[in-house]
């Protein structure tokens, strides 16, 4: 991030905060992560709150057009899959897989993004399309915040303050 702006710059991951929601809030949760892009976070998310994790292979063919292949998934039918990903701007990634994952006869996933960006009507999109819950961190404000982010953000402001002084 430092090389994009002047400014200085603090990444900031939330893969803790999500992981303690799961923790409080899933019982016997597969984290799902839509690509091998999201492995990253998917595996630190798991393992923070101790349940496996399967990633996807997505395949893109535009903004609004994905190709999602699942990988055998029977092992782990008696799981509640929670996808989590990073940005949910149009939200195809998660609706074509949570159409694949209800197909597969798992229980509705519950969808975690960072960013509710939910450009148009992606919300509303991938709640008809099966989601049983959308549930987002607060970096951009949006009916489905339900992990807030300030618990990362405010010693990081505090830190930056102290250092200018």
């Amino acid at each position: 991030m430092s090389e994009i702006y002047t400014v200085p710059v603090t990444v900031l991951h939330a893969a803790p905060l999500i992981s303690k929601w799961i923790k409080d809030n899933v019982k016997n949760a597969l984290i799902v992560g839509p690509d091998s892009e999201s492995e990253q976070w998917v595996k630190e998310v798991a393992r923070e709150a101790e349940v496996p994790y399967i990633v996807l292979e997505k395949v893109r063919k535009g903004d609004r057009q994905v190709e999602i292949k699942v990988p055998d998934v029977s092992t782990w039918k008696h799981h509640r899959p929670v996808l989590v990903d990073d940005i949910v701007s149009t939200a195809k990634t998660m609706i074509i897989t949570v159409q694949h994952l209800i197909r597969a006869d798992f229980q509705n996933p519950i969808c975690i993004g960072v960013h509710a960006v939910f450009a148009e009507n992606a919300f509303e999109e991938l709640k008809a399309a099966g989601a049983e819950k959308i549930i987002t961190c607060d970096t951009i404000p949006h009916a489905s915040n339900g992990i807030s982010v300030s618990t990362l953000i405010l010693p990081n402001l505090l830190s930056m303050t102290r250092d200018k002084e």
